[in-house]
């Protein structure tokens, strides 16, 4: 599917196979389905279930509404829609909401939302009075649209879980990234760096999967008041001549972690990595680290990065092998903990 939204009637051109649908031992029958804001993730998923997402027909109206419809029945399969909820937000949250709709009303048998980054995520309680827990309406919105099941990665808190009234699979990106971060700096003296003390637990799990490298945090405020902006005050731990890999589940607008990689670069660090699983990007992070002492950024394709913001030092992983098998445990009524050995 393509990302540029076409005129009414006009149709879109998909790869296709001579089956859309994989079959299990039981007769279930399996379908995948994009969106249009990340179509070529959805496509890798698809090459890893050994089927093509469902051709479909989706477009904007002149006044902005959004259409979608499938070309093929989908009654009594098990549906799984993959939408990457990136700028703009809005519309391809409608969208998405929009193609669940659809089958619903077309008798899918059951529904999994396959959502790579969690939207509103950040959003998960109130720091004051008369704001909104928009994370949870995200959830209650799938819900009443007619999701059975959320798949996602990385949630910003474990608590989101706790949001949709179904299932929720909370998948793990650190495997892929610790891999990645193994194969190239393994010969180097490295710490674990929570950016802030509220990611201390994640960094922990890093620094077992990293053999029981040291572990160091950024003593940090935010101001409630100014939404991004971010005050480092000072490094805990040993972080002198050691190559210090700052690890958390997104990157804003890069404030925390080019913040960080100068109070570590200031306390002695010998270089900086940053690994994180979501690169939302969002302006000024291009610039922000653009000119950052940063010596590499990991990030997985959960959200598509824009030309406009390649970097020569962003290396980006394919999350479509974990997505894919996640989807095959789920589609066989198997376990998707086992594939964090247990880690859930």
């Amino acid at each position: 599917m393509t990302g540029t939204p076409l005129p009414p009637k006009a149709k879109r051109q998909m790869r296709t196979t001579s089956s859309n649908r994989g079959k299990s031992m039981n007769g279930k029958s399996l379908m995948l389905f994009s969106g249009r804001a990340f179509p070529a993730l959805a496509d890798e998923i698809g090459d890893v279930l050994g089927i093509a997402p469902t051709p479909t027909d989706a477009y904007d109206f002149p006044n902005g509404e959004l259409f979608v419809r499938y070309r093929e029945s989908v009654r009594g399969c098990d549906a799984f829609v993959v939408q990457c909820i990136v700028e703009p937000v809005n519309k391809w949250l409608v969208e998405s909401l929009i193609m669940v709709d659809a089958l619903k009303r077309g008798s899918a048998k059951q529904i999994t939302m396959v959502l790579p980054y969690y939207p509103y995520s950040r959003q998960d309680k109130k720091h004051r009075g008369r704001e909104p827990i928009s994370a949870r309406l995200i959830a209650d919105l799938y819900k009443t649209a007619g999701v059975d099941r959320i798949l996602t990665i990385d949630l910003h808190t474990a608590q989101l879980q706790g949001f949709f009234d179904g299932p929720v699979d909370h998948l793990f990106a650190m495997d892929l990234l610790a891999d990645y971060i193994v194969s190239k700096y393994s010969d180097r003296p490295i710490t674990v760096v929570a950016p802030d003390s509220g990611r201390v637990r994640v960094a922990e799990r890093w620094t077992d999967k990293l053999g029981g490298c040291p572990l160091a945090f950024i003593h940090k405020t935010r101001d409630p008041m100014k939404p991004g902006q971010v005050v480092a005050n000072r490094v805990v731990g040993e972080v002198a001549g050691r190559h210090c890999l700052i690890v958390d589940d997104m990157i804003g607008t890069g404030g925390t972690v080019v913040k960080a990689t100068d109070i570590l670069l200031e306390a002695g660090a010998a270089d900086v990595i940053v690994a994180a699983t979501h690169a939302l990007m969002s302006d000024p992070a291009t610039e922000r680290m653009r000119n950052s002492k940063i010596s590499e950024i990991v990030v997985t394709n959960t959200l598509p990065l824009a030309a406009a913001k390649q970097l020569d030092r962003i290396t980006t992983l394919s999350i479509a092998p974990l997505i894919g098998r996640a989807i095959k445990e789920v589609f066989d009524d198997g376990s998707v903990t086992t594939l964090f050995g247990g880690l859930s």
